[in-house]
């Protein structure tokens, strides 16, 4: 006992003594810190993993990790390793902002991505803007976003709902004439979709007839039979995700490609193999296109995408992949993470060739922060030299072209305080 008290009276003392020089010498010498070159630079992601729009958001995400690892093997950004941390909205709008809030306050993410949903992504923008924080909208596609509602963090990588509809009414009245039913999903995306073509097919002197469905709607066979009483020359699907594949496969077994087209805004790569052969068609817009075999870019990017991922990039790839390398280049030309000087970065910012990955030049205009790429307008079809051989551009539209003029959106941009 009394050797064990000796024991430790010395250790105490030595453990005091050490704990003073400890103290001292901080106080005369400055304290050892991580480099911030060694911590990385977070970006998050809001996007519906669960839901009818889950394989759209996951193409997103796949597109962004891939450009992530490119990112990172090359330096990362600004010399700082690039971490991208994903949340799901769960396609809800208060779920969406809470995940937003959570990424910005407690994971400290310097840049929002997000989201699929264009009435989250709207949600979204007040808490960014509130922040100070740069968002890029990768896939939500409500003209409000970058028109009436614009905010000078905000920039978006998928086209306007005016956009798509300027680019494809002149293909349907041309092949299918001006008697058009629309099936539209009841939500933001689907209001300014239906309205942009409204306003197409008006000017071009046509008439219509549809109905407004819910997101997550199944049944479609009342709105069939309206339809198909309405004869139109072409019904427009306008829904997105798991309601438009169920769409086409009722459209198909009513029998109903007998008696009228098919056409709308987007069909996308992922919906489009999700469907059976026979509902594989119809005229539509794609807003990015694997097959351009005259863009040795192009070739490059997917024959490399294929071998690291093990499958096709979709539009929703090419949404992910730009908004990461968005970043880079905001964030190279502004030498800083900084909300504002970001998207003064940015602000008619070019995409080099191997981002762009299409013809032409595709910049982020200034005035409402809206990218202008290329449309591809084509028609779906069964596979034909593979399985995703399942659409054939007809044409090329400028995206300039398609949007108007800043005026006409409506943007009026109100610069940070």
């Amino acid at each position: 006992m009394g050797i064990s008290n000796r024991l430790w009276s010395v250790d105490r003392r030595t453990v005091l003594k050490s704990g003073a020089a400890i103290v001292a010498a901080q106080f005369s010498s400055p304290f050892i810190v991580k480099s911030l070159a060694d911590e990385p630079i977070k970006l998050g992601m809001v996007n519906p993993l669960t839901g009818v729009l889950s394989a759209l958001a996951q193409g997103e995400v796949d597109g962004a990790k891939y450009a992530e690892a490119e990112i990172n093997k090359k330096g990362g950004i600004l010399g700082r390793q690039v971490q991208l941390l994903v949340e799901d909205s769960a396609n809800d709008v208060g779920t969406g902002v809470q995940k937003t809030r959570k990424l910005i306050d407690r994971d400290n993410v310097s840049v929002i991505f997000g989201d699929v949903n264009s009435g989250i992504a709207y949600a979204m923008s007040q808490v960014t803007n509130e922040k100070k924080v740069l968002h890029i909208v990768p896939g939500g596609h409500t003209d409000p976003i970058t028109g009436s509602n614009c905010k000078w963090n905000v920039f978006r990588v998928c086209n306007t709902t005016t956009m798509d509809a300027s680019a494809m009414t002149p293909e349907l009245v041309k092949k299918f004439g001006k008697k058009w039913f629309f099936i539209t999903p009841d939500y933001a995306y689907g209001h300014t979709l239906q309205d942009a073509f409204v306003k197409a097919l008006t000017k071009a002197g046509g008439t219509y007839e549809g109905d407004m469905l819910p997101i997550n709607a199944t049944d479609f066979s009342a709105t069939l039979i309206k339809a198909k009483a309405y004869k139109p020359g072409v019904l427009l699907n306008n829904m997105g995700g798991l309601t438009q594949i169920n769409c086409m496969k009722q459209f198909t077994q009513f029998g109903m490609q007998k008696d009228m087209a098919l056409g709308g805004a987007l069909f996308e790569l992922e919906s489009i193999k999700a469907c059976p052969p026979d509902a594989q068609a119809g005229w539509w817009d794609m807003e990015w296109w694997w097959n351009q075999p005259d863009v040795p870019e192009v070739v490059k990017f997917v024959s490399d995408y294929r071998a690291a991922t093990k499958k096709t990039p979709s539009a929703r790839d090419w949404f992910g992949y730009v908004s990461m390398h968005t970043v880079r280049l905001a964030a190279e030309k502004a030498k800083s993470l900084e909300g504002p000087q970001l998207a003064k970065a940015l602000e008619d910012l070019e995409l080099p060739p191997d981002v762009a990955l299409q013809p032409g030049k595709v910049r982020y205009r200034a005035g409402d922060h809206q990218l202008m790429p290329n449309i591809f307008v084509g028609e779906a079809h069964p596979p034909k030299s593979g399985a995703d051989d399942v659409f054939t551009v007809s044409t090329l539209v400028p995206g300039e072209q398609a949007a108007g003029s800043v005026a006409d959106t409506g943007c009026k941009m109100v610069e940070p305080a």
